[in-house]
């Protein structure tokens, strides 16, 4: 059974860090391209970071570009979320997901992802 399960979410004030990580299970995604994203209450869905099968190459939403840095250990079959300068617009479940197809490149939209976690909750106040 495949599972992805994120886990380092908290509440925290403004200006704070957290590091989120993801925990793949059932199958290796060493190959596969994988990201994060995040839904706010009363809000879709939304992009955070993608980040290649290699490792080399990332993508990040113009909100979070400068603040969040998204990485990987595929000899751990892990995904992390380092995440500075928090603000509270950041307050948000987040969770990660991966691509079906290894080789896939990273993307941007929700529907490529073929795998997804169930979430951990991000709250930052002012």
């Amino acid at each position: 059974q495949v599972q992805l399960v994120e886990s380092g979410g908290g509440l925290v004030q403004a200006g704070a860090s957290l590091r989120l990580s993801c925990a793949a299970s059932g199958r290796t995604f060493s190959q596969n391209a994988m990201g994060w994203f995040r839904r706010a209450p009363g809000k879709e869905r939304e992009f955070v970071a993608a980040i290649s099968w290699r490792g080399s190459s990332t993508y990040y939403a113009d909100s979070v570009k400068g603040r969040f840095t998204i990485s990987r250990d595929n000899a751990k079959n892990m995904m992390y979320l380092q995440m500075n300068s928090l603000k509270p617009e950041d307050t948000a479940v987040y969770c990660c997901a991966a691509r079906y197809y290894s080789g896939a490149s990273y993307s941007p939209s929700g529907d490529d992802y073929a795998y997804w976690g169930q979430g951990t909750q991000v709250t930052v106040s002012s």
